[in-house]
């Protein structure tokens, strides 16, 4: 007897872009180790910018159970929940919106020796690329994430004709499809969106991969451990002290 779950295709999908990642960026995601080990090592923070179902992708980098303490967030809500911005800023379509990107960049303040990961499955829209222009022009390295089948099959919405791709030193893709959704029902209908799975997959490996090479060097990685075990807010608080302009707290 057949059950209704064996129709279902998303496993095999997931475990073929899972499959992919590993067989074709082993290099750009060793590279992507090594500028972040670099920052951190500098005392440098790492800030992690997306928009849209991206912002998902680089919330999986910060305040998490076996992430980094020195990764910051950036989105754009923070223009209305730390900017002052008007509440209708928070439209959907804001990621559209190139005009956005620069008091988002001051709002967080970024040092010299900080580098920026900014995930876009499109690697297309304004404020993206608005954003990575001036992460470029005040000299901080770019860890991309993005879709190469998608960005490179559709125009740029940023006045520049870029894409995210073209700012980045590395690049990591997600071998998500052109659309993202990567199984067809037919009648040009599309389900089982992908590049969320491997965007967070790409960001764990990017974490494991800066905490192992910290180890290498001698340098204990600032982890979080979850504050839902015993015994772990002193710890995870003195993190938050180390790194204060990320987690600005009372001493």
């Amino acid at each position: 007897m057949n059950h209704f779950f064996d129709r279902l295709r998303y496993p095999t999908v997931a475990h073929e872009i899972l499959d992919r990642i590993v067989a074709t960026q082993r290099d750009a995601i060793e590279r992507a180790v090594s500028v972040l080990t670099d920052t951190i090592r500098r005392d440098g923070v790492v800030h992690a910018f997306g928009t849209g179902h991206a912002r998902l992708v680089a919330h999986e980098m910060a305040g998490r159970a076996g992430g980094l303490a020195p990764v910051n967030l950036v989105r754009i809500s923070d223009l209305v929940t730390r900017g002052g911005a008007d509440p209708g800023l928070l439209d959907p379509l804001a990621e559209r919106d190139a005009s956005l990107a620069e008091p988002l960049y001051d709002l967080h303040r970024p040092r010299a020796e900080d580098c920026f990961v900014i995930v876009s499955n499109s690697g297309i829209n304004a404020a993206v690329m608005e954003m990575a222009l001036l992460v470029r022009r005040h000299g901080h390295p770019i860890v991309a994430i993005t879709s190469t089948a998608h960005s490179t099959s559709v125009p740029s919405r940023h006045p520049s004709g870029q894409r995210l791709v073209d700012l980045a030193e590395v690049a990591i893709d997600t071998g998500a499809p052109r659309g993202d959704a990567a199984i067809s029902l037919g009648d040009g209908l599309a389900t089982g969106a992908t590049s969320s799975l491997a965007g967070i997959a790409i960001v764990q490996l990017l974490t494991e991969g800066v905490c192992r090479a910290l180890l290498d060097a001698g340098v204990t990685p600032p982890l979080y451990r979850s504050m839902n075990l015993p015994d772990t807010d002193a710890g995870n608080a003195g993190l938050e002290r180390r790194y204060r302009r990320v987690h600005p707290i009372e001493a």
